[in-house]
């Protein structure tokens, strides 16, 4: 039985897709802000492995099966809710990371909310 098969909300993929965006919020700050990489290592891990690792196809085929089962609110929940969510996580993962990195090194990540850095 495939995860949200049934018109359930699809918890597999949802989870997925937030512990993908939280680890592309700590590699954007690894990678932009504590070190400069080779210019290729931020689109090979955040689009390719992570990309790769997080499903939002999967989410919008879900969506379409929430909506054919008859679940339009079921839908909308999961549409927002992954959305928000994923927003969310990529805040957090971006400012843990940059007070880690502070801890580590001072000095050297920009604050979160400082002018300089997006």
């Amino acid at each position: 039985l495939r995860p949200g098969e049934g018109g359930g909300f699809p918890w597999t993929t949802f989870w997925v897709n937030v512990t993908g965006c939280f680890l592309i919020g700590v590699l954007m700050v690894l990678v932009t802000e504590v070190r400069t990489p080779h210019r290729l290592v931020r689109p090979f891990l955040g689009t390719g492995v992570l990309g790769g690792f997080t499903t939002f196809s999967t989410y919008a085929v879900d969506i379409e099966r929430l909506l054919d089962a008859g679940r339009p609110r079921t839908a909308f929940a999961y549409l927002a809710a992954t959305l928000l969510a994923a927003l969310a996580v990529v805040w957090a993962a971006v400012a843990l990371t940059r007070a880690c990195a502070r801890r580590v090194r001072p000095g050297t990540v920009a604050a979160a909310g400082d002018g300089d850095r997006p």
